[in-house]
């Protein structure tokens, strides 16, 4: 039986004198009670009531044990008013990861104003770019750019992802400009390990074209490739939460703005909606509406 529960009950008895008493304080039978208080005695190993027909009264074992039962009842009561207050205010430390680029254009700014929002919470963020094991890792919350989610965890999708093809001014004066997907393949393109490493899909009037690429430089991190882009190296596929403030400033011109490369959802994944702290429900809201569709790094 619950041992706290036992232990209200010995305590309401002691402090009315009567079992029936207790047992209408309580709003539980009597028979519960007795119950209740045969079970804490077997647990502790020791008698606590003196029971006669007329008169309840403390065994000495009962007396020392009375004060302590109290002190637990009130600890009790103490963690949960805590945990309620944590309830009425997002509060607490978390963990959460993503991938570099997005985590240094975007997440970290959200991060920011959402701690002076909340100045109660500390965030841990990991940008890393490889997949993180949420358990394994003690991971809260992963922003995940995908169209492959893990069946395993639960996702809310944030956004979408879209990409484009770019290029520096300075290469395009160089090399000339691609007119179509195919000449790709006479160009220099850098390319990233996970995503079109030797090939790009690209669509154009629900029609795909995937053209066989190569070039000087790979790469693991999308602003590796971007910044080998900027400084002249080749054409690259990049996100446009990446390029966009480079397209505005013309370090980058965008190439073959009519073909598609594909787009993803972005996602915020976890392992549990069970008894999911407030911080970390408040914080998924806040990243739902700050990246809500259209992304506002999206150029019109």
């Amino acid at each position: 039986m619950d041992r706290l529960v036992a232990m209200q009950v010995f305590v309401e008895v002691a402090e009315c004198g009567s079992m029936t008493a207790a047992a209408a304080q309580l709003d539980m039978s009597r028979a519960m009670v007795s119950r209740y208080l045969e079970s804490l005695e077997d647990w502790l190993g020791a008698r606590l009531l003196h029971r006669t027909t007329r008169h309840i009264s403390l065994t000495d074992a009962g007396l020392e044990s009375l004060d302590r039962c109290r002190s637990l009842l009130l600890m009790t009561e103490e963690v949960k008013a805590s945990a309620g207050r944590r309830q009425l205010e997002p509060q607490g430390q978390i963990r959460i990861t993503a991938s570099n680029s997005l985590a240094e254009s975007h997440l970290a700014a959200a991060i920011a104003e959402f701690v002076q929002l909340y100045p109660k919470t500390r965030i841990d963020i990991l940008a890393l770019d490889r997949t993180v094991n949420l358990v394994e890792e003690r991971m809260d919350l992963a922003i995940r750019i995908t169209n492959q989610l893990d069946p395993a965890l639960l996702a809310r999708r944030l956004s979408t992802c879209r990409s484009l093809l770019c290029a520096s001014p300075a290469y395009l004066a160089r090399r000339g400009t691609p007119i179509d997907a195919m000449q790709l393949e006479q160009h220099l393109c850098l390319t990233h390990s996970y995503v079109g490493k030797t090939d790009w899909e690209l669509s154009l009037d629900g029609k795909l074209f995937r053209p066989s690429v190569e070039g000087p430089i790979n790469g693991n991190e999308a602003s590796v490739l971007l910044h080998a882009a900027i400084a002249g190296a080749g054409i690259t596929i990049q996100p446009t939460y990446l390029a966009t403030p480079y397209l505005l400033s013309g370090a980058l011109v965008q190439v073959l703005p009519e073909y598609q490369p594909q787009e993803m959802g972005i996602y915020v994944v976890y392992t549990s909606r069970q008894h999911q702290p407030l911080i970390i429900r408040t914080l998924i809201d806040f990243l739902a509406q700050r990246f809500s569709e259209p992304p506002y790094w999206d150029i019109s």
